[in-house]
């Protein structure tokens, strides 16, 4: 009976990669799609990480939480006077607990074009002072597991475990399942480019406009990008434990230098996938 059992398997996970062959084939022409005049890139979503019962990392005095919702903020009123043809989405506007499906949900619902994710880093030290701190952004794009570059996935997920039934909601992530591989690559050959396009962007604004430090664009399996039908990058806009970074995150003019980046970026990926 086991082998009978063993040879459906097979048999099941043969048919889903023969789907996902053509399926494939059809997703290169809706990414080619991106560079038709028929694309119109029209709805961004705004998503200000953690929230409510989910403060996320701290400095000495503020919390990611809120940080990340101020500058989700200016950035909504910055597009609104520079982009004013855009449909800006916020997955939250206050300092409510969204759970991470959900914000994807919000995103897909509203056929978002691209998702920005707004957070703060942390390191392992804590808001102790000393020399040579951490510092400067880090850009995320969904990658599926790998070992030994998961701290940064691990710190963003780790909010699935506030919502009530997450072990349900959440068993489709588990690493060795065979379908949840085929179904993650699938989504990173979709949006995997346009993804990294944007990160790619937003890294060149902190760093040659802002001159903020980078420590680049990597590819984490963070859970709030990994269900979002659309290009989608996680922006850590800072350390917020340590202290100088802190002062920069909470200020007017830090703030704002971040959300004229984001910006700027925006501008040029349209550019970029639309005639």
């Amino acid at each position: 009976m086991s082998s009978i059992i063993k040879s459906l398997r097979v048999l099941f996970l043969n048919c889903i990669l023969l789907l996902i062959y053509i399926g494939l084939n059809s997703f290169t022409l809706i990414n080619d799609s991106s560079k038709t005049s028929s694309f119109k890139f029209k709805t961004i979503i705004i998503d200000a990480g953690h929230g409510g019962k989910d403060p996320g990392a701290h400095g000495s005095y503020s919390l990611e939480k809120n940080v990340a919702l101020a500058i989700a903020k200016k950035l909504r009123r910055a597009l609104a006077e520079q982009m004013s043809s855009l449909n800006v989405i916020m997955t939250r506007t206050d300092d409510t607990f969204i759970e991470l499906n959900r914000r994807s949900g919000i995103a897909n619902e509203n056929h978002g074009n691209l998702f920005v994710s707004i957070h703060c880093n942390s390191s392992p030290e804590g808001t102790a002072s000393r020399a040579n701190k951490q510092k400067g952004v880090m850009l995320l794009v969904y990658g599926f597991h790998r070992v030994k570059e998961q701290l940064e996935a691990i710190r963003e997920n780790s909010s699935i475990y506030i919502e009530k039934d997450y072990k349900t909601k959440y068993a489709s992530y588990e690493e060795n399942d065979p379908t949840n591989r085929i179904i993650t690559n699938l989504y990173m050959q979709k949006y995997r480019k346009q993804s990294i396009l944007f990160a790619d962007l937003l890294n060149s604004e902190f760093k040659n406009s802002d001159n903020r430090p980078s420590i680049g664009v990597k590819e984490q399996g963070v859970l709030v990008l990994a269900h979002s039908a659309m290009p989608a990058v996680l922006i850590e806009t800072g350390y917020i434990n340590n202290a100088s970074e802190e002062d920069y995150l909470t200020s007017e003019e830090g703030q704002s230098e971040i959300v004229q980046s984001i910006v700027r970026a925006i501008k040029k990926y349209k550019t970029e996938i639309s005639f």
